[in-house]
């Protein structure tokens, strides 16, 4: 049943097998199947569950389970297929923070992950009931319960007296917590999604006479792109197409398809997908567009209730490179060429351009999901594949907005430590929005929140395609640079002029060298030459000379990476000098960076095959150089720093917060502005006596939250802030500690309160002794958000 303050919402997530179930709150008709549950245990199972073997024990649990609701009582259930599969409940019977729980799992479901997910899912409730702790009872024996309360990843303390032992869980959700529901959800997605991209056999529904249809391009694209299972197709009034039979009907096909690709008219989708689910199939992908509301809903809840996963509607399809699972389910003019680039996108023209420019480049493609309106499979799940599919080393994704950006920042954060994860910062103006949200079907998450998203999760953000493409050269062929240092060599002056003002520009560094470096470079080139940063080596350098100066600052110390500017010049065509097969010389051990641009010649940019199996990247014009290596800096700055921490901050009252915010939108039903007196008890509830101003419309642009300290600490060290902060004009520095202390403290607020839509404190007096803010103002909304670690599907 339900807690006063917990409503249970219906949610599905998924086991360690990956397949779907459905959590709910008990109802006073799961009497019988509960009973059933009970009575189907063995006597072990009995015995483990109430420390008897007597049926009447069963009997009591179950009338307990599905009574009515009544305050400090909570039954989940989870159930598939209309089957009741476990249950775990709480109970508060002394002290108001702490509850006793109960956990069964019907027999025949074990090793699943029933039990853990319930609790998970219980425990999340529980916080939201200001429950604190859990206690519970076992017999020492039952180790299969022991191991869920050891593995749940919370802290706990056990007691044990003879047969029995006694355990007390906290229910913070610290790291240690977050991580491991981190590592159960990863390992249970990527079984999830292996139907979607490793399926064994297709089906693709819908596929037309007319040659241009795109039913009938998918199905040649799987039939010519490599795909070696079974493939069958269905068409009410054809035998077969290109050589693949074809079938009336989902319900006539000889074979269940794992994986069935839907392109049929929107008014048909809900009951295509209703047959796929009954037959058996485990994914689905949604090319067809226009579907209205009441279509949308009936296609997302075949998929729930039959356990399949949804890629689209609105989609360009899916592909995968990897050998014996090679498939290409989209309708793209060309194959995607094999590589270790992951790329997801909501635009399938956009999708289009990165496969070709992926495959130009020579990098490929290891796997490809065009989202489209992103119904169910995100940007998330496909980050968790990448992660564990032991191909990706470069992950590049276009979300235009995001459905649990705190989850997928969460996700992010750990992905882009093991590999580069770039993106397009679509969107960026209100005309774009409007454009994402009439094609998409979604609104677009303001410009703002996504930048602040993607610095914190280590997202490398480019402005457009061809600087995505750009960075992702240069991620894929060299190594990272160990700081900004940057030293230009040219041989036509105004070029290196021109390369030295693009990486200014970028916030690169262009040092002048120490007298030793130049000595040693005027030593290795032709008379003429200049050696200030940038390197002029002139018109006459030869093939070795250029060599040599290119290892010389490659290895020095106090460059972090090398950009080289050529231009094409009749000495060295006279000489049979090849000036560019100097930059292609096998890099010495630590050796930095090394770039190139051919002014005026080849496309924007392309990777040049170097001697020891390694590339690299030439750019059409400086501009595009320095931004790659701008963002190659940066990223190794990410890299370089170690996890914030969401640590423990003193003299906070959440629930005094939320009891505030209940009060208040009891009394205003529409939301309004605190007054000054509701203000200051709001702030009291975290600490602090002022703050400076935040602005959030929906829950998603509080994703600024949760910060963690190094997030605070790049804040106050922006550059917008720092000598104001740090001191200037002989003035001393302000109480940075206090500062980065309230924005800590804010952060928690807008975790806290899902009510909070606008801050303002403004002015705020920043001084050495202390920090103060001279006005107030905040306002409320009447609105929820639920657990955003939460395991659940969309």
């Amino acid at each position: 049943m339900t807690d006063n303050k917990v409503t249970a919402r219906p949610v599905h997530a998924l086991l360690t097998d990956g397949t779907t179930i459905r959590i709910r709150s008990a109802q006073p008709g799961d009497h019988a199947q509960v009973l059933r549950m009970f009575d189907e245990m063995s006597t072990e199972n009995l015995r483990f569950r109430f420390f008897s073997i007597a049926r009447t024990s069963a009997r009591q649990a179950a009338d307990r389970c599905c009574r009515r609701a009544e305050p400090g009582h909570l039954v989940l259930v989870a159930e598939a297929s209309g089957h009741l599969l476990g249950l775990a409940e709480y109970e508060v019977v002394e002290a108001p923070g702490t509850a006793d729980i109960g956990l069964a799992v019907a027999d025949g479901h074990h090793h699943l992950g029933i039990g853990t997910l319930l609790l998970e899912h219980l425990v999340s409730a529980a916080r939201e009931a200001s429950i604190t702790a859990f206690t519970a009872d076992a017999l020492v024996e039952n180790h299969e319960v022991i191991k869920v309360f050891a593995d749940l990843g919370l802290r706990t303390t056990r007691y044990v007296e003879g047969p029995e032992v006694r355990y007390t869980v906290q229910l913070d959700q610290d790291e240690a917590y977050l991580s491991a529901v981190d590592e159960r959800a990863r390992s249970a997605a990527v079984v999830n999604l292996r139907p979607l991209l490793r399926p064994k056999s297709i089906a693709v529904i819908g596929v037309g006479r007319r040659p241009g249809s795109v039913g009938r391009a998918i199905l040649r694209n799987l039939r010519t792109g490599g795909f070696t299972g079974q493939l069958c197709a269905v068409n009410p009034s054809a035998s077969s197409f290109m050589g693949v039979p074809a079938h009336p009907s989902v319900n006539s096909l000889p074979l269940v398809p794992e994986l069935a690709v839907l392109a049929v008219p929107a008014a048909a989708l809900p009951g295509a997908a209703a047959d796929c689910g009954k037959a058996g199939v485990r994914a689905l992908v949604v090319v067809s567009a226009g579907l209205d509301h009441a279509q949308a809903e009936g296609v997302l809840a075949a998929c729930r209730e039959y356990g399949m996963r949804l890629v689209g509607p609105n989609c360009l399809g899916i592909a995968n490179t990897e050998p014996g699972f090679s498939i290409d389910a989209t309708f793209a003019a060309n194959h995607p060429r094999p590589g270790t680039a992951g790329v997801a996108v909501q635009s399938g023209g956009v999708g289009i351009a990165l496969l070709d420019g992926l495959s130009r480049l020579g990098i490929g493609v290891s796997s490809f999901v065009s989202l489209g309106d992103k119904y169910d499979v995100s940007g998330n799940d496909m980050l968790q594949w990448w992660e564990s599919d032991g191909r990706t080393d470069l992950a590049l994704v276009h979300l235009e907005s995001f459905g649990n950006p705190r989850a997928f920042s969460r996700t992010a954060r750990r992905v882009s430590r093991q590999m580069p994860v770039l993106t397009v910062d679509a969107g960026r103006t209100e005309a774009g929005r409007r454009g994402a949200a009439s094609h998409t079907a979604a609104a677009a998450t303001r410009t703002m929140t996504r930048r602040a998203l993607f610095a914190q999760a280590g997202i490398t953000a480019t402005r457009t395609i061809s600087e995505l493409l750009e960075t992702a050269a240069l991620f894929h062929a060299q190594p990272l640079p160990a700081g900004s240092r940057v030293a230009v060599v040219t041989n036509a002056q105004g070029a290196g002029v021109l390369a030295a003002d693009a990486c200014a520009e970028t916030g690169l560094d262009v040092p002048v060298f120490g007298d030793e470096l130049i000595d040693a470079l005027l030593a290795d080139l032709p008379e003429g030459a200049t050696t200030g940063n940038p390197v002029d080596v002139t018109a006459a350098v030869s093939e070795d000379q250029l060599g040599r100066c290119l290892d010389r600052l490659a290895g020095d110390t106090g460059i972090d990476a090398v950009l080289v500017v050529l231009a094409p010049t009749a000495v060295a065509a006279a000489t049979g000098d090849d000036l560019g097969r100097a930059l292609l010389r096998e890099p010495g051990s630590g050796a930095c960076p090394v770039v190139t641009v051919r002014l005026g010649q080849g496309p924007a940019v392309e990777l040049l095959p170097a001697e020891g199996g390694g590339a690299v990247p030439a750019y059409a014009d400086p501009q595009a150089a320095a931004r790659a290596l701008a963002h190659a800096a940066e990223r190794a700055r990410h890299l370089e720093r170690p996890p914030g921490s969401m640590g423990d901050l003193d003299g906070v009252d959440t629930d005094c917060a939320r009891a505030l915010a209940d009060s208040f939108l009891a009394d205003h039903p529409d939301g309004g502005w605190l007054s000054p007196r509701e203000c200051a008890a709001l702030l009291s509830c975290y600490g602090i006596p002022q703050l400076p101003w935040a602005w959030a419309e929906t829950e998603d642009e509080a994703v600024l939250a949760p910060l963690s300290d190094l997030d605070v600490h790049d804040l106050i060290t922006a550059p917008r802030c720092s000598p104001l902060l740090f001191g200037q004009d002989g003035n001393g520095p302000v109480d940075l500690e206090g500062l980065e202390g309230l924005l800590l403290r804010l952060s928690r607020m807008a975790c806290d309160l899902p009510q909070l839509a606008e801050a303002d404190f403004n002015p705020v007096l920043a001084r050495p002794g202390g920090i103060s803010a001279l006005d107030v103002r905040v306002r409320l909304l009447p609105r929820t958000a639920g657990d955003p670690y939460l395991r659940r599907l969309r």
